[in-house]
């Protein structure tokens, strides 16, 4: 009777599209069948994160054609003044008020808005994810990430002119965004042990960069219909994509009643002296069962670092985001000048970059059970490929693509990893005792102090660009690579000691790497 009950508990808790399948079916969904379900409903989850973020990118050349030097005073005159437009451009070509004197400024300031937003909706996210249905949770935040990226388009067809509905709409599309990666990680998290997360978070995260790039050419192609539909489309997508979401996504094996096949128990399997995630009995126990509070999850080991590194490495990966299209389409490539839609679609190559970099991340890492090490050099190696891009870019469309997809591999790696594979096994962590409802409390402390740092890149790059030069913008985001590898050298250091320990037998814990404080490392 008892197993009745539960059968039946478990088939109100299963999403709908679940419960479709399995009828289809004629039989329960098998372990393997409901990690592909995962993998792939976030993976389409996220990727519309990306693409409805990265329309700003592409539409900034459109709203500002023109980035002439400014003073603050024509900032303040120009946002008061915009309230009282007529529905006409201050200027010819352009979209009020972006294309006055200081339009590069405002749209750097809105940049800035929405990510100091998402950053700090972040770490909230990550509080309430782990005490909140995340396929509800998610569905909430891609649906409000939908509506407000469309009502910020729909200023095109209602001949919105001021700075502070744009400003608004993009902070409210944040805020909503914010919910997203704590919820997927966390998700994906508890499908999938250690043992290949680095090599399956890596390709997983391809997301963002496919993101990047569907957002790309949708917003690029549209730009000749009317920048407005380069928002509503994606913010249409991303909408219907989270009805799917809320469809078929399970969240946990336990909530669904999934068994892992024999082939893949690990039920009582250890890692470096490290029990799984997904352990037997001792999940059941209420110790186990509470959230992670916010200050606790910080005084994880490893934590703080990887944070304080992801948020230099997001600056300059942010940076990119959110002005390379624009960067490209004001720089002369072998003396000619790229139109916007092109300079879009050349943009896409740093994402492809990207994708390459976060497999190849991931895949070194698992191999050589250093998360640390590979995070530190492929931040050191990206800093000369930032400066050949800046330097040599120009010289031809080859060389700025080739370079470009050098310099997004190198920065996309370790970004990738850190906030996928580093902080799954960081929310898992063995002083956690086996808690798994940390997950999306680490990782939003993980991205959302990477996301401070994803706000500052594109403000700083907003002035710097207007005020001095491109190749001031770029000595930042190499002194920025290198400050971020700076901070994992403790760690480093710790994944160094080791290997030299894993190179020598002994009596116990061989092959067990130690932590940054000389304890049994999970990382």
């Amino acid at each position: 009777m008892g197993s009745l009950m539960q059968s039946e508990l478990e088939i109100e808790k299963k999403p709908a599209g679940i419960r479709f399948l399995e009828g289809i079916k004629g039989s329960k969904l098998s372990y393997n069948a409901y990690q592909a379900i995962v993998l792939i409903v976030t993976f389409l989850a996220y990727a519309s994160y990306h693409a409805a973020r990265k329309t700003t990118s592409i539409v900034k050349s459109a709203l500002d054609p023109q980035s002439p030097h400014h003073t603050e005073l024509n900032s303040l005159l120009l946002r008061f003044t915009s309230f009282r437009s007529s529905g006409h451009d201050l200027e010819d070509g352009g979209w009020a008020p972006f294309n006055g004197p200081n339009g590069t400024v405002l749209l750097g300031e809105i940049d800035v808005a929405f990510l100091a937003v998402y950053a700090f909706g972040m770490y909230f996210a990550g509080h309430l994810g782990d005490r909140m249905n995340l396929r509800i949770f998610l569905t909430v935040g891609m649906v409000g990430t939908g509506l407000f990226t469309s009502l910020f388009g729909a200023g095109y067809w209602a001949s919105v002119h001021s700075f502070y509905y744009f400003l608004i709409m993009q902070m409210l599309a944040g805020l909503f965004q914010s919910s997203g990666w704590p919820s997927v990680v966390a998700v994906v998290g508890n499908w999938f042990d250690k043992k290949k997360r680095g090599l399956i978070m890596g390709v997983w995260n391809a997301h963002t960069s496919v993101g990047n790039i569907t957002g790309s050419l949708i917003a690029a192609a549209m730009l000749r219909y009317g920048w407005g539909w380069s928002f509503v489309v994606p913010g249409v997508v991303i909408a219907l994509i989270g009805l799917v979401n809320f469809a078929f996504l399970p969240v946990d094996p336990e909530i669904v009643g999934a068994e892992r096949d024999e082939d893949v128990d690990s039920s009582n399997e250890k890692i470096g002296n490290v029990p799984l995630l997904l352990s037997s009995s001792d999940s059941e126990t209420d110790d186990k069962k509470r959230a992670v509070g916010f200050i606790e999850a910080w005084r994880i080991p490893g934590v703080a670092p990887f944070a304080l590194c992801l948020f230099f490495a997001k600056m300059v990966a942010y940076t990119f985001l959110y002005w390379l299209p624009f960067y490209v389409s004001h720089t002369a490539i072998e003396g000619e000048y790229l139109s916007d839609e092109t300079a879009g679609n050349l943009s896409t190559m740093f994402d492809v970059g990207g994708v390459v970099g976060g497999i190849m991340a991931g895949y070194i890492s698992d191999r050589i059970g250093a998360r640390a090490i590979t995070a530190a050099s492929f931040m050191y190696c990206s800093i000369p490929a930032l400066f050949f891009y800046r330097s040599y870019g120009h010289v031809s469309l080859l060389a700025n693509a080739s370079l470009m997809f050098l310099t997004g591999m190198l920065v996309n790696g370790p970004y990738a990893l850190i906030t996928t594979a580093v902080s799954a096994d960081l929310g898992t962590h063995s002083s956690l005792k086996g808690n798994s409802r940390a997950l999306a409390t680490v990782t939003a402390i993980i991205d959302g102090t990477g996301s401070v740092g994803a706000a500052v890149g594109p403000l700083l790059t907003g002035y710097i660009s207007s005020r001095s030069s491109w190749t001031a913008v770029f000595t930042m985001l190499m002194g920025a690579a290198f400050v971020a590898g700076l901070l994992l050298t403790r760690l480093v250091i710790a994944e160094v000691a080791a290997k030299i320990v894993e190179s020598r037998p002994s009596e116990s814990d061989c092959g067990s790497p130690v932590d940054y404080q000389g304890r049994v490392l999970d990382v």
